[in-house]
């Protein structure tokens, strides 16, 4: 009982850290979907684990209808997860989520349809899922990445990166993961890649001006 309760201070103190908008813990506990959701989820699990899969799904369902979260009871999800607004957010059956993980609205851990057994992502500890981004498939997100808003992951992410786009690539900032990025302040590859482009270009056209400069002056 004492290791529930603790559960409970510690995803109620999750929600308050992560959301400033968040005044009181009162607040959280009655009005938060996202709370709610991680809350009916745990009720859902206890009956799927005492072979009463129907009201699991019931549970499950019903906290869909009320908060437009839907988790599947028999996925993972480990402490201090916080989500936040949640509308939209969808967690297959085999998804398993670790500790401190930050998911907001609009994100997607599912399948591709294509595979069997664990079809759905893991998602390791400290992760923060991005608005709207979508994670497909047996992937693992490894501890501390970073998956912007909208971005489609379709294969294993490092720990400690930073993953945009459409699909999901890879970036980072002078080879390190960098804390403080937020879904908004996050590099675009397309705009590096040009950027880069633009540079190596430069330095042809420098070097192409040198060799007619050293022609001319042979002449």
């Amino acid at each position: 009982m004492s290791h529930m309760f603790k559960d409970y201070k510690e995803t109620v103190k999750s929600f308050m850290e992560h959301d400033p908008a968040a005044r009181k813990a009162i607040e959280i506990i009655l009005l938060y979907p996202g709370f709610k959701a991680l809350r009916s989820h745990k009720k859902a699990q206890w009956f799927l684990k005492h072979n009463m899969p129907f009201a699991a799904r019931y549970i499950s369902q019903r906290a869909a209808r009320k908060t437009g979260i839907e988790i599947h009871p028999a996925a993972v999800i480990g402490k201090r997860v916080c989500i936040d607004h949640g509308m939209g957010i969808v967690i297959g059956e085999t998804t398993e989520i670790g500790d401190d993980v930050m998911i907001y609205q609009g994100v997607t851990l599912g399948g591709t349809g294509k595979d069997v057994g664990k079809r759905h992502p893991t998602i390791e500890s400290g992760v923060m899922i991005g608005a709207g981004a979508k994670v497909l498939g047996p992937v693992t997100v490894g501890r501390n990445a970073k998956i912007a808003a909208g971005a489609v992951v379709i294969k294993d992410v490092e720990p400690n990166s930073t993953v945009v786009g459409v699909p999901g690539r890879t970036v980072r900032i002078d080879g390190e993961r960098v804390d403080d990025l937020d879904q908004i302040h996050i590099p675009d590859p397309l705009v590096m890649m040009i950027n880069e482009n633009t540079q190596k270009i430069d330095e042809l056209k420098l070097r192409l001006d040198e060799l007619q400069a050293e022609r001319s002056g042979d002449n």
